[in-house]
């Protein structure tokens, strides 16, 4: 899963793809590379981030969605507005990928208006603007099984069908470096729920206090991460560094095979 941000302020690259032409190069060139599946965002949710506006939302990433119809990837909005998530599907996204699970008013309603979308549900402690306030779990693993399996069993009793469900543990939403560390090095527990897990840990904060590199020095840290991810039974990673993971995954899956 690529990362495509249409946004002034991602912790990454806000700024570098705000602009309609400059999103969609960047897309062409992730799908040039090998990306499977391009997750557009208009709203940054990095640490303490404030949202925007539904209009300016949707004015970021519809005209995208619109370029890249039949462009041969998957396509995935990042977005927990309902409303976003209801344009996005009509326009011709693939799947939707919201950080509060689903849990904002009209969110389920959305998806349930297509019958085939995909959707990955996260775990987050609190919200963007509190979220790394000092998170606290007993047991981190056992506690985002917890919620996204409670989120999971909804979603199917409103109607949605199981094998339409991904799961992200939502590393550095509400974590710590040791929960982050923790969930990675027990990741293949997140498969004990049935689901497609997803890991998205490119160039987050995690990574720079291990290392100590700045943000966009961590293309070889996020490549391991991916890495181990997948070792550990991740289906899905989403990242920004399109090329050179996909270079990491294929020699990773070569071995495995």
């Amino acid at each position: 899963m690529g990362i495509l941000n249409t946004t002034p302020d991602s912790f990454s690259d806000g700024g570098k793809f705000r602009t309609a032409k400059d999103a969609i190069a960047r897309a062409e060139l992730m799908i040039k590379n090998g990306v499977d599946l391009i997750d557009i965002g208009g709203e940054s949710t990095r640490p303490g981030a404030e949202p925007v506006s539904l209009q300016e939302e949707l004015d970021r990433v519809l005209p995208v969605i619109e370029a890249l119809q039949n462009c041969g990837v998957a396509l995935s909005i990042d977005t927990y507005k309902a409303e976003t998530m209801r344009q996005a599907l009509k326009v011709g996204v693939d799947c939707v990928n919201d950080i509060w699970a689903f849990r904002q008013e009209g969110a389920i309603s959305s998806v349930l208006e297509s019958v085939d979308c995909g959707v990955v549900l996260m775990h987050m402690q609190r919200d963007p603007l509190t979220m790394q306030f000092n998170p606290e779990y007993k047991d981190v693993v056992a506690e985002a099984n917890a919620f996204l399996k409670e989120r999971a069993d909804l979603l199917i009793e409103k109607g949605i069908d199981k094998t339409r469900i991904a799961i992200d543990p939502g590393f550095g939403f509400g974590k710590s470096l040791e929960h982050n560390l923790r969930m990675l090095a027990d990741f293949e527990k997140f498969s004990s729920l049935g689901y497609p897990a997803l890991a998205g840990m490119s160039r987050k904060s995690m990574l720079g206090k291990v290392t100590g590199k700045e943000v966009n020095e961590r293309v070889a840290s996020s490549i391991a991460a991916a890495v181990m991810a997948a070792d550990r039974g991740a289906k899905i990673v989403r990242v920004h560094d399109v090329p050179e993971t996909v270079d990491a995954l294929k020699l990773w899956e070569a071995i495995r095979n």
